[in-house]
C-alpha cells in the first residue's frame, strides 16, 4: 500500500513539475510574442507566471524541501557576523597590495626567464 502511495505522489510531482516548466516556457515565449506591448504589461505577465509556477512547485516534495532550505538559509544569514566598513576596506586594500606584489614578482620572474633563455639560445 505504501509503495502505491509513493508512486502516486511521484506521478503527481512529475505532473506538477511538467506544468511548472510549461508555464515558465510560456512566460518566455509570451514575452517575445507580445513584444509590441508595453514593457510593464509584459513584466507583470512574467511575474504572474513565475508566481503561479512557484506555487505549483511548492506543492511538490522537492519544492517544499527547497523552500524550507531557503528559509533556513535566511535564518543562518542573520547569524553571520559581517565585517564593519572599516574592516572591509582594510581587507580589500590588503588583497589589492598582495595581488600587486605577486604580479610584480611574476613580471620580474618572467623577465629573468626571458633573459636566461636569450642568453642560452644566443638570440
Amino acid at each position: 500500500m505504501s509503495a502505491n502511495t509513493e508512486s502516486q505522489g511521484g506521478a503527481k510531482d512529475t505532473l506538477l513539475w511538467g506544468l511548472v516548466f510549461i508555464i515558465l516556457i510560456a512566460a518566455v515565449v509570451g514575452n517575445y510574442y507580445y513584444s509590441e506591448q508595453a514593457v510593464y504589461i509584459r513584466a507583470a505577465g512574467v511575474v504572474v507566471a513565475v508566481g503561479i509556477a512557484g506555487l505549483l512547485a511548492y506543492q511538490t516534495k522537492k519544492g517544499q524541501s527547497s523552500f524550507a532550505f531557503a528559509r533556513e538559509s535566511r535564518l543562518e544569514m542573520r547569524k553571520v557576523v559581517w565585517p564593519t566598513r572599516q574592516e572591509g576596506i582594510q581587507t580589500t586594500l590588503i588583497v589589492l597590495a598582495v595581488t600587486a606584489l605577486v604580479g610584480l614578482f611574476l613580471f620580474l620572474l618572467d623577465g629573468l626567464l626571458v633573459w636566461l633563455v636569450n642568453l642560452v639560445t644566443g638570440v
